[in-house]
């Protein structure tokens, strides 16, 4: 059976630099950072109190007061970035064959926020009284079908759950879908909205977070010898993956195409990543084997790089392994320095940072690297490319997320060649 082939032709975000694609986009070629003091909540309590919020997010504007009561805040989002991508990719749904688009969409907690509330407004001595909408509005899943729903999109359905590794399989089972020929298009990507008290607590309680309160800005610091945690973010990124005859024959413009992605586990910690690297090693060798693809082919990686101590150093051992002494010469950059992380979110932000690397040819930066002494584990002879972007041609480009429990995907975007 031949494959066929898969391009991206629609685009959206919403993120904590901006409510748009292009937003998102100049906030990320010029270093800019979303993180500041929590306004969700009353964070003054907590070890951390900032992250990087969406801001004046106005749900409203896609839909009546009504409805928008029935949906999370995460579920909103992805709504939101989708409804850009898809008009970004200029699908006529009067045209198309409806059974043929699909909504594959990820969350990695989903609506925790509906959760929250829900089970602290339980009054015991009144008795289970329970909005109808908890349940419906608190499911992983829902993002997905609220998309079809709003569309009409009949085509294969579902949520992919795999921590911060999430929307990159979603991606990587959308790409799967098109090019066996089970649908024209899909309507992929992922969305979390988890800065709430149970979000932020419970990370807190891993020592997960960073504890930088007095300068939030600068927290996110992946790669540099004082980090000390990651910032957690929210979002909703969304990619329009369609066959390539398909895009074609209805002049839609093509972004980049997708060419393979890979999956692996660590098998090895609930939370940890392999010290060495091993499920990393794996995932990125699974990519570019699937992409039919030699190492040095890849122009840039958009790493996990969440800015944990351990994290960042297995991550970057396993680029070197994988890529040898190309490692030093493609580029590296942890846009999660900018974000914070999305965990379910996180992957297509980074898959459309990398899409939008490779048609502008502007590698984004790792922001906030600012100490001289190295870490010893770290080779800094590697292509960080910190605190300011990078012009450069990029025929390909790779983007790595990691999940607690073990989950590794990753995958590969070219530049379209007709």
């Amino acid at each position: 059976m031949e494959l066929k082939r898969v391009v991206v032709t629609g685009l959206g975000a919403i993120s904590p630099l901006g409510n748009t694609l292009s937003e998102t986009w100049e906030g990320l070629i010029n270093g800019k950072t979303g993180a500041g003091p929590i306004t969700q909540f009353d964070a003054s309590k907590f070890k951390t109190q900032f992250a990087c919020e969406v801001k004046g997010f106005d749900p409203l504007q896609l839909m009546d007061r009504k409805e928008a009561r029935k949906c999370d805040r995460y579920a909103l989002l992805a709504l939101s970035a989708a409804a850009e991508a898809i008009t970004d990719s200029a699908l006529d749904t009067e045209k198309e064959d409806l059974d043929r688009i699909g909504v594959i969409f990820a969350a990695g907690i989903g609506g925790i926020k509906t959760f929250e509330e829900e089970v602290m407004g339980y009054d015991e001595e009144r008795g289970p009284r329970f909005n109808p909408f908890f349940i419906p509005k608190m499911i992983s899943d829902i993002a997905a079908g609220q998309i079809s729903m709003k569309y009409g999109f009949r085509g294969p359905n579902f949520a992919t759950v795999s921590a911060c590794a999430s929307s990159t399989n979603a991606i990587s089972d959308a790409f799967n879908y098109i090019r066996l020929g089970k649908a024209n298009a899909i309507v992929t990507g992922g969305a979390e909205a988890a800065i709430t008290r149970a979000g932020v607590g419970g990370f807190n309680a891993m020592n997960a977070l960073s504890t930088r309160n007095d300068d939030p800005e600068r927290a996110s610091r992946p790669f540099s010898a004082s980090r000390d945690g990651f910032v957690m973010g929210e979002g909703a990124a969304c990619l329009i993956l369609e066959e390539l005859e398909h895009a074609l024959a209805r002049g839609a413009k093509i972004y980049g195409e997708i060419v393979g992605t890979g999956m692996s586990a660590d098998a090895y910690h609930l939370t940890a990543s392999h010290p060495e690297g091993l499920g990393a090693k794996l995932v990125m060798k699974n990519a570019l084997e699937d992409a039919g693809m030699k190492p040095e082919e890849i122009d840039y990686i958009n790493v996990h790089g969440t800015s944990t101590p351990v994290g960042d150093i297995s991550e970057a051992k396993a680029i070197k392994e994988v890529f040898g002494e190309h490692a030093y010469h493609l580029n590296i950059s942890s846009t999660k320095s900018m974000t914070g992380h999305l965990l379910g979110a996180a992957g297509a932000l980074e898959a459309i940072a990398c899409t939008l690397a490779v048609k502008e040819g502007i590698i984004p930066p790792t922001i906030n690297h600012e100490e001289g002494d190295e870490d010893a584990e770290i080779d800094y002879k590697l292509n960080f490319t910190f605190n300011k972007a990078q012009k450069k041609e990029i025929n390909a480009a790779l983007s790595n997320t990691f999940g607690f429990g073990g989950h590794n995907a990753s995958m590969i975007v070219k530049k379209f060649i007709k």
